[in-house]
């Protein structure tokens, strides 16, 4: 998994960038990739040429999802995981002016699953996000609000480990619905109205995390 600003470099993903109109414009890329082990050249040379820049000025960061980096820079992506759950729902991403959020780093598990596993619940059961938007349709936008945490789905409610297991181990059998943070509040600017919905599943998180 890539992340970070070289992903404005190459337009990924094109639909959400090409809706939003936007497009970074620069020599030099900088990407944070999430594995274990360091990618062969080849991945390095093609990352460079989709950011359209040599691969001398291509710099690339590793995070095992097994460190303390891997968990820290997983749990920082509760905003975006919010985002793109409200951009599922119909939420138009232009209307979106401010955002924050916050979710917790979880213990360190030498396993990939477990510790892929804790990184999720961190965001599902205890990842909280905010947005500021500026919304005309006041109704559409409290619909949205309600099925946007992660509790609007079926497979909510057990460790992430679980599901995965109830899922043969492959990321399509799981409800799609699940991956957001699990409380979602939405300041309408319009009117000045907050919405909010979910909740923090703590018991659910020291299951997870071994407490």
């Amino acid at each position: 998994i890539g992340s970070g600003p070289a992903r404005a470099l190459a337009l990924k993903p094109r639909d959400m960038y090409e809706r939003i109109g936007y497009k970074d414009y620069f020599e030099k890329a900088v990407i944070v990739l999430e594995t274990e082990k360091p990618p062969p050249e080849k991945s390095i040379r093609l990352i460079a040429e989709e950011c359209g820049v040599s691969p001398e000025n291509l710099a690339v960061i590793l995070t095992p999802t097994t460190s303390v980096a891997g968990a820290t820079q997983i749990s920082a992506r509760v905003i975006e995981t919010g985002i793109h759950k409200l951009n599922t729902l119909g939420l138009e991403p232009n209307t979106i002016l401010h955002a924050c959020g916050c979710a917790p780093i979880p213990p360190v598990h030498p396993e990939f699953k477990r510790a892929m596993a804790r990184t999720n619940d961190a965001i599902l059961y205890g990842g909280k996000a905010y947005y500021a938007v500026a919304y005309e349709d006041e109704e559409k936008l409290r619909k949205i609000v309600k099925n946007a945490p992660s509790k609007a789905s079926k497979d909510y409610g057990k460790p992430f480990i679980e599901i995965f297991k109830e899922a043969n181990y492959d990321f399509y059998k799981i409800d799609p619905n699940l991956f957001a943070p699990a409380v979602v509040t939405i300041n309408n600017v319009k009117t000045g109205n907050v919405f909010r919905a979910g909740e923090v599943n703590t018991e659910t998180l020291r299951k997870s995390l071994g407490f």
